[in-house]
């Protein structure tokens, strides 16, 4: 298996090096064959460890490849783990990153930059699976950063478009601020244990106990969660999120579903030794997670833009993710995250699919009407849609329900609270999904009459990838049953991650809770589905009201239609006085003023004597003989009076 692990994120990264270096001078279909060839094959393998990996006595292996850094008493190895949970999320990572390379195929075979773009899709792919597959911080910390520098080659890949390549700095800026908490909380690790390993900080962790208060493993993992509310796009930092869908719809899936944003509920997952040990950690990850998921849920509400809408479904869904790792149900969260991955490759690589019909429309007022024109995109993103609207039998029903169980009978403080939330953030996603889909497929069509002819489905490379997709949607989720319907498999999977729980908090898992309390819980989640779908039903099919009519709400509509103007706030306190400061402060004072200054100073000094020591060399005898005698004249003053003192 070792031979086989290392090259699962060495083939994307070959895949990237090839087109990088020749795509510019290589015909397109060799381009697309190197990237899906290589994602194809990493895909490939991952299968084959797996398959290997369950047949083994043992469930983690650390593999140790070469010395990758050595400085003094330090030493940083090249070296992957291999356990259940990497094994999970390399499936994830290779899977539906392989599926979203032969969508783009078609997507993007007209646009310009074609070897580029598969490029950084191969190179965003390595980066992922570097992350999820490294042995210690700083090998994850190479594909954290590997991350964050393709998203923003790839949200800004039409960079001739001013709003793209503002939005690719936007995501940029936000991770650094982010990623700037996360390496304070790996020196904060290095410096306390020595260490970087993963099995050995943990071993060392797992001496500790749990903390009454505050305390080092609370500011370790506080500082670790910063990062995490960049790259999963959690409050405060998750306003870059939303405007990455000026990248190409392929990239707003990878980035979405299989990559990138995943990263921070991996990470805390990986360091649960931690958190488990910091109570109050705990509870800011729950109750940042769960206030997202509602916060998020609610902005979609009133969204015209499709890949918008599904943007802010996003954030929503990994704020359920975190409430799930914050009332340490941790596999419940991992597996909402790979049900998450497949409906939610779905909608993207679906809402693609309507945009490149309508030309590139991305407005849901300019839609209505499409089924029959796009058949196979609208019936596969009603997939995508009951399953992220937690309609039974369908892979988010399982996950999200397991979330709600687990936050209303988790044994940790306002756990009621957070399962309230989530609950009427799952109302809304319900309502603002059915939204979308009976505004772009369903009633009557709003699309210009005299375009309607030009309108088709999809290239088979994509409408095969969404039959796919949507069968996963569809069976993703039976892995993991409910305790009243059937063995959650993925759970026992998992289980030997957790080996480092405290005693007591094993005791807690080990609890068995009444049957008829989680079918009350489930009962109630399929009760506010339902309802959000009543609502979105009555109000879109049967009234027929478009976003145009929404705008009668007043106040409350311009409210969420623009954001909670999160962004014009962050612009007025943050944005502008730093621009202001930079310009009157930083430029004209600090750097013309001083640093020039001196600078140009020392120049004009340079030039006085410059031009004073050549008027002396004037070529006159007479001058020299002058100067000669004022220089003896000082030097025997200076013998007179000052030598002797």
């Amino acid at each position: 298996m070792k031979e086989l692990l290392i090259w699962i994120p060495a083939l994307p990264f070959i895949g990237f090096l090839l087109n990088g270096i020749f795509g510019r001078r290589i015909p397109k279909k060799l381009v697309h064959w190197i990237a899906c060839l290589t994602t194809g094959v990493s895909f490939l393998l991952a299968g084959i460890v797996f398959f290997r990996f369950i047949g083994q006595p043992a469930t983690e292996f650390s593999f140790q490849y070469f010395t990758w850094i050595q400085s003094g008493a330090f030493r940083a190895e090249f070296g992957l783990l291999l356990d259940p949970l990497s094994m999970v999320m390399a499936l994830v990572v290779c899977g539906v990153g392989f599926l979203i390379h032969i969508y783009s195929i078609g997507y993007m075979w007209h646009e310009g930059g074609y070897y580029r773009f598969f490029a950084y899709m191969n190179l965003f792919m390595a980066s992922m699976l570097m992350l999820v597959l490294a042995d210690n911080f700083l090998l994850m910390f190479v594909g954290w950063e590997g991350v964050g520098l393709c998203s923003y080659l790839l949200i800004g890949f039409y960079f001739e478009k001013k709003s793209a390549s503002d939005a690719g700095k936007k995501a940029f800026i936000v991770n650094r601020i982010g990623d700037f908490g996360f390496v304070l909380g790996i020196l904060l690790i290095f410096l306390n244990f020595n260490a970087l390993g993963f099995p050995e900080v943990f071993a060392q962790v797992a001496e500790l106990p749990v903390e009454a208060g505050y305390g080092l493993l609370t500011a370790i993992g506080l500082l670790l969660f910063v990062g995490a509310t960049g790259k999963s796009a959690q409050i405060p930092l998750y306003v870059w999120l939303p405007d990455a869908m000026e990248g190409p719809t392929p990239v707003s899936a990878l980035i979405h579903a299989a990559t990138m944003v995943t990263a921070g509920v991996y990470m805390v997952t990986r360091t649960y030794p931690i958190y488990t040990r910091a109570p109050e950690a705990l509870f800011w990850v729950a109750l940042v997670g769960s206030v997202t998921a509602l916060f998020a849920a609610t902005i979609g509400i009133f969204q015209r833009d499709i890949k918008r809408v599904l943007a802010y479904s996003t954030v929503s869904q990994l704020g359920y993710m975190f409430t799930a790792l914050g009332v340490m149900a941790f596999s419940a969260g991992i597996f909402h995250l790979m049900t998450h991955a497949f409906f939610k490759a779905l909608l993207f690589l679906g809402s693609g699919s309507v945009i490149l019909a309508l030309h590139h429309e991305q407005d849901m007022q300019n839609m209505g009407g499409l089924r029959k024109y796009l058949p196979v995109t609208c019936w596969t993103m009603w997939f995508g849609t009951l399953a992220i609207a937690g309609v039974p039998l369908f892979s988010g029903f399982f996950s999200k329900d397991d979330i709600l169980w687990q936050a209303f009978a988790a044994p940790v403080p306002h756990h009621l609270i957070f399962y309230i939330l989530g609950t009427v953030a799952a109302l809304i996603t319900a309502f603002y999904m059915f939204r979308l889909m009976i505004l772009t497929f369903h009633g009557r069509t709003r699309y210009p009459a005299d375009k309607l002819d030009h309108v088709h489905e999809s290239p088979r490379t994509m409408t095969t990838v969404l039959s796919v997709l949507a069968l996963l949607s569809l069976v993703g989720g039976y892995v993991g049953l409910p305790a009243w319907l059937g063995p959650n498999v993925f759970k026992h999977f998992l289980d030997p991650v957790f080996k480092y729980l405290p005693s007591e908090q094993q005791a807690a898992a080990a609890h068995h809770h009444s049957i008829n309390q989680e079918l009350m819980v489930t009962g109630i989640a399929i009760a506010v589905a339902l309802l959000g779908i009543i609502v979105a039903w009555v109000l879109y099919q049967r009234r027929h009201v478009t976003p145009e009519n929404e705008s009668s709400l007043g106040w409350l509509h311009r409210l969420i239609y623009n954001k909670y103007y999160v962004d014009e706030i962050y612009d007025a306190t943050v944005i502008h006085p730093i621009q202001r400061t930079s310009e009157s402060f930083l430029w004209k004072v600090f750097d013309v003023g001083i640093i020039d200054g001196i600078v140009n100073g020392y120049a004009t000094l340079s030039r006085a004597l410059g031009i004073f020591t050549a008027q002396l060399q004037n070529g006159l005898l007479r001058s020299y003989l002058g100067w000669v005698v004022v220089g003896s004249l000082f030097f025997v003053i200076f013998i007179l009076f000052f030598w002797s003192a």
